[in-house]
């Protein structure tokens, strides 16, 4: 029997996603501009420090900044939007003026849409678009890529949804709606990348039994971006309580993630998480 993992299912077929070959797996680096977020809160909380890191992630290999300044940790608040805005939009300015791929990460379509006026090529919504009634007309009008996420609820209950009776099957059949919402929108298929949300109105041992059958959303035919980093799930298996201690663990996931299908992992640590795909990758290539 074979011990090399099966190349990713969901590049066949699949060649790029937002410009960005999909030829090997690829790197979205969290970049939070918040003070509360449930990881690194405060970290990169100053605008200076979040583009000094932004830049850093970018040197040390990350295809993507993905930059966000609302916390949607399991049971936090709304920011106001416009607070959202003045957070993220001189980060975003700055890495998109310095030539490097950035993301908004925004439920709000003012945000979206002031964040991709600022040079952002990408929206990244854990609502899958739902939260804004405006998101879907917007991203189709800009005709830029989108990732959608799985979620129930809001961040503040989303913990109040996680029950199942089988998590693969209804999480795919979800995210299909929101494809089919998006298409109806106008959003172009290739525009799309989908998330299975790990952690969001999950419970940690829904959130295991959906990455082992992530093949089942790689058969959607879209990419397929997984977080896993620093997610509780790992501090559930591993009895880690701080989410910064996690990296073993995060990375462990990660790269079970790509060998069941995924396409780009969105981490904290981008130099690590890097170094453990190319040595993933070379071990898997035929």
């Amino acid at each position: 029997m074979s011990l090399r993992p099966p190349l990713p299912l969901c590049g066949r077929g699949v060649s790029s996603w937002a410009d960005i070959p999909l030829d090997r797996p690829r790197v979205m680096g969290v970049l939070n501009v918040t003070p509360d977020s449930f990881s690194d809160a405060g970290v990169h909380f100053d605008c200076g420090r979040a583009i000094a890191a932004g830049r850093a992630m970018a040197e040390a290999g990350a295809d993507i900044i993905d930059v966000g300044g609302e916390s949607t940790r399991p049971f936090s608040s709304p920011t106001d939007p416009i607070e959202e805005r003045a957070r993220v939009i001189p980060v975003i300015a700055a890495l998109a003026g310095a030539g490097l791929v950035v993301s908004v990460d925004s439920r709000n379509a003012a945000t979206m849409a002031a964040a991709l006026d600022a040079g952002a090529r990408i929206v990244n919504d854990v609502s899958a678009l739902t939260h804004d009634p405006a998101a879907a007309r917007l991203v189709a009008d800009r005709g830029c890529p989108v990732v959608l996420m799985h979620m129930r609820g809001e961040p503040s209950t989303m913990m109040n949804f996680a029950s199942y009776g089988d998590v693969a099957a209804e999480v795919a059949a979800e995210l299909t709606e929101r494809v089919e919402a998006a298409r109806q929108a106008g959003i172009r298929r290739e525009q799309i990348i989908l998330d299975p949300g790990i952690g969001f109105a999950k419970q940690p041992a829904q959130s295991v039994e959906l990455l082992r059958r992530l093949p089942e959303l790689a058969r959607l035919g879209f990419p397929i971006l997984v977080g896993v980093s620093r997610k509780g799930f790992i501090g559930r298996l591993t009895g880690v309580s701080e989410p910064r201690d996690r990296l073993a663990g995060s990375l462990a996931a990660g790269l079970f993630a790509v060998a069941r299908g995924a396409s780009m992992l969105r981490v904290h640590n981008i130099s690590e998480t890097v170094q453990g795909l190319h040595v993933w990758h070379a071990l898997a290539a035929d």
